[in-house]
């Protein structure tokens, strides 16, 4: 089963969840597809690391060939091309790597070159396989990381844990697509709700089953619990508002490694997920 874990912006809880989640199953593969700013291994620490390096194809121009008739330029709609005194330039920053131009140049002018954007490093922390992507800085996207990070997962037996980017944007949508089931991490604030509406939006936009998680809950009014009733969302779970949970996890401590408390929490948790994404794919077939 592939569970992703999502929420509408950075330091709700998200890779806290999925973290403690991975750690708690009996055996599972975490895979961090927050290539721009990972930090699940901070935690796993993994063992036995094997680097894979991901590289992407770019347009390189022979300016014998090109006769200056601006076709690809006018393809490309990132702006990654221009016609400039005589010559075509390729601006590798802004590159999408399509391979549009290449097909459309009229004067096959444009071949392709490969160039590295990022690693996937691949480790072993106790019952659990880390799988990380890192985008190197400045690069455009980090799309081709993510699908080459989610490239294996349909021959996994063991329960697979994403850990997503924060927001809403394509990084988040190439992270869910093959998810069979979401949690969506929210915080107890106005702006919490905020948040959890645009990932609940996404995940009905892509058909997805999905729950909600809500974090640093406190005994007083909690504006996401009330978005949920009103919208008949799944409260999977609730984790409270704790001293010592934050502690260990500005550390970069697993919870349920260090203490019975939260691996009660979790484990309630993982049960609730697992029960709840067997239920929808059971009323879905």
């Amino acid at each position: 089963m592939k569970i992703a874990v999502l929420s509408g912006k950075g330091g709700t809880g998200k890779t806290l969840v999925s973290v403690n989640l991975a750690a708690v199953a009996p055996s599972s593969v975490y895979i961090d597809c927050d290539v721009e700013e990972p930090n699940g291994h901070l935690f796993f620490k993994p063992q036995k690391l094997r680097n894979e390096r991901v590289a992407v194809k770019i347009p390189q121009a022979d300016q014998k060939l090109c006769n200056g008739c601006r076709t690809c330029v006018d393809f490309c709609k990132f702006n990654a091309l221009a016609y400039i005194k005589d010559k075509l330039i390729v601006f590798n920053e802004v590159c999408h790597s399509c391979g549009g131009c290449r097909l459309f140049c009229p004067q096959k002018a444009i071949s392709e070159k490969e160039k590295e954007i990022g690693i996937i490093q691949r480790g072993i922390s106790g019952n659990v396989r880390v799988v990380t992507g890192i985008l190197n800085t400045g690069e455009a996207s980090g799309v081709p990381i993510i699908k080459r990070l989610l490239q294996d997962i349909h021959q996994e037996s063991e329960a697979v844990f994403i850990d997503c980017p924060p927001g809403s944007a394509c990084i988040v949508m190439e992270s869910i697509k093959d998810a069979d089931y979401c949690i969506l991490v929210a915080e107890p604030t106005v702006f919490g709700v905020h948040n959890l509406e645009m990932v609940y939006e996404l995940v009905r936009l892509f058909h997805k089953p999905y729950g909600v998680v809500l974090n640093k809950c406190l005994e007083e009014e909690n504006p996401a619990e009330e978005f949920c009733q009103k919208n008949q969302l799944k409260i999977l779970g609730k984790i409270p508002f704790d001293l010592e949970l934050g502690t260990m996890n500005s550390n970069g401590q697993i919870a349920v490694r260090h203490h019975p408390k939260y691996l009660n929490l979790f484990r309630n948790l993982l049960d609730a997920v697992i029960k709840e994404a067997h239920h929808e794919t059971a009323s879905n077939t």
